[in-house]
């Protein structure tokens, strides 16, 4: 069983045509449980949970329009799972909370890309990488990571050190392991999996997202994985799963987990 949960339709359309696309190509990379997650920022029903220029600017979408589109799917006899990415929000856990009851979504994916006012995968912000404490970014993102895992929202964690896309790492591997140890026994508290995703190979960091030195820590405390691409273009669905399988099975995974509304099975790794 291959998965690839972590998908974006943002640099098309929300059509049928355009979801095809995404469909076809995982059809054709024989994954078995394929999902949409677009970035939950782009909806009006978001407004309330986070807020700032460069999100607002892409508020764009109303949820009733992407449900509306994997019911046409699902009528279609098209196998894709709803979900939604959505930004982990610190102070705003019952605003997060009532959103995800309100959709019928098979999964839901919290990820942390902002630290506080810093956009940290943003090529617009890259030049505060700079200006800012490399390991105080690190402390504050990994307690997002951690109170992410204790609100127990989200099924899946999303490219969980996201953090060192631009090659900013701390040099400090006590410091950088004790983050990869709070963060991982928070997850192993919660009903969170870790996705090993492929995009990291796209991105300036050029490597799969977990650390291979995190994803252990993840296998040493049962914290189930799924796979993922995180492809905003067809051409992305299930990039480079041979390097996440090659890596899954390295550290001793042996199963992987799927989703399908709400519901979690277990199946022996693709």
């Amino acid at each position: 069983m291959l998965t690839d949960y972590h998908n974006h339709l943002e640099n098309g359309t929300l059509t049928l045509d355009y979801l095809e696309q995404f469909t076809n190509a995982a059809n054709n990379k024989n994954i078995g449980s394929f999902g949409i997650s677009e970035h939950a920022y782009h909806f009006y029903q978001t407004a309330d949970i986070l807020q700032n220029k460069w999100v607002n600017e892409r508020r764009y979408y109303d949820m009733k329009d992407y449900v509306s589109l994997f019911h046409q799917a699902w009528n279609k006899e098209i196998d894709v799972k709803m979900s939604i990415e959505m930004d982990y929000t610190p102070g705003k856990h019952k605003e997060m909370e009532k959103f995800i009851q309100s959709y019928d979504f098979d999964y839901v994916i919290g990820s942390v890309h902002w630290v506080g006012d810093f956009g940290i995968d943003l090529a617009e912000y890259k030049k505060e990488w700079e200006r800012r404490d490399l390991y105080d970014v690190y402390r504050k993102y990994y307690d997002q990571i951690v109170t992410l895992a204790q609100s127990n929202l989200f099924d899946i964690v999303g490219h969980i050190d996201l953090v060192k896309i631009f090659k900013y790492v701390p040099q400090d591997e006590e410091f950088l392991l004790e983050q990869y140890e709070r963060a991982t026994d928070a997850l192993a508290q919660s009903k969170t999996c870790v996705e090993i995703s492929s995009a990291g190979l796209r991105k300036p960091v050029g490597e799969l997202y977990p650390d291979p030195r995190l994803l252990r820590k993840c296998f040493e405390k049962n914290i189930p994985i799924v796979l993922s691409s995180d492809a905003h273009f067809p051409e992305h669905v299930g990039a480079d799963f041979d390097q996440s399988l090659a890596l899954a099975k390295e550290i001793g995974y042996s199963s992987i987990m799927t989703f399908s509304k709400g519901e979690r099975k277990e199946y022996p790794l693709g």
